[in-house]
């Protein structure tokens, strides 16, 4: 059965785009099968941060009705399959005869995970993203403006029956002046579902146009997303860095 998560947050600029990728490539790592899509149509940058701006079809042309869903799924060099939404101006201007959620109709039973990236905020194109998924993510950071918001798209996703799974911590520095992880969860009434530390790995994965987690696999927050990942799979991360024989079977046969 396919599990459609959805990674939100109230605030912009907290990790959430990069947490969607790196959760789903930690996913990948453990042999799943999985489609990320970037439900954020007016200001999306997934693309950017995987180097496939230019791939066409894009969601928005899913959404618009002028092509299949499956038309606009795009395999990236790490093997992630993903579904980008257009960067161009020109996207704000069509006439979308079709929600998310009326998209993925029909291609949920191809992957064990559908990952959707929520636009940050509360409004109209945050609420059709989160209705679009069954399960919720919420990314913040270990600053009180943050979680305030975190908070916020946590209830919201309740009104909306999307069941929030919990909170992830990015950009943990340790500095005394944070919020500590546990106090973030208690403050937005969620599970803590992992810490993700502040690295400069971040930006050198961005400009590699590839997931931190396949990209340096051995790092900490590399670590910390497996350990998630594990966690929604109902495992437990031992740090073995060689894939199982299955699971390397399992990456031959999603890349073909």
């Amino acid at each position: 059965m396919t599990r459609i998560l959805c990674v939100a947050s109230g605030k912009g600029g907290v990790g959430k785009t990069t947490t969607v990728i790196n959760l789903g490539a930690a996913l990948f790592h453990f042999g799943q099968r999985v489609l990320i899509i970037d439900g954020n149509v007016t200001t999306p940058n997934l693309s950017l941060h995987l180097g496939i701006a230019k791939e066409k079809p894009t969601l928005h042309d899913v959404l618009e009705g002028s092509v299949s869903i499956e038309n606009a799924i795009h395999l990236h060099s790490s093997g992630l399959m993903v579904i980008p939404a257009g960067i161009s101006l020109t996207n704000l201007r069509k006439i979308y005869k079709k929600t998310i959620a009326q998209a993925i109709t029909g291609i949920a039973g191809r992957f064990d995970w559908v990952l959707i990236d929520v636009p940050a905020g509360l409004g109209r194109e945050a609420r059709l993203a989160i209705e679009a998924a069954n399960e919720v993510v919420v990314v913040t950071n270990p600053e009180l403006p943050a979680a305030v918001d975190a908070l916020k798209v946590s209830r919201l996703a309740k009104n909306l029956g999307t069941s929030p799974l919990g909170v992830i911590v990015n950009k943990f520095a340790g500095e005394k002046e944070e919020m500590s992880p546990e106090n973030v969860a208690e403050f937005v009434e969620l599970p803590l579902l992992g810490v993700i530390p502040y690295s400069t790995l971040f930006l050198k994965a961005l400009s590699a146009k590839y997931p931190l987690v396949l990209l340096y696999p051995n790092s900490t927050p590399a670590v910390q997303y497996k350990k998630i990942a594990a966690a929604l799979l109902g495992e437990r991360y031992e740090i073995i860095e060689k894939p199982s024989i299955i699971q390397r079977i399992r990456r031959f046969l999603i890349r073909i």
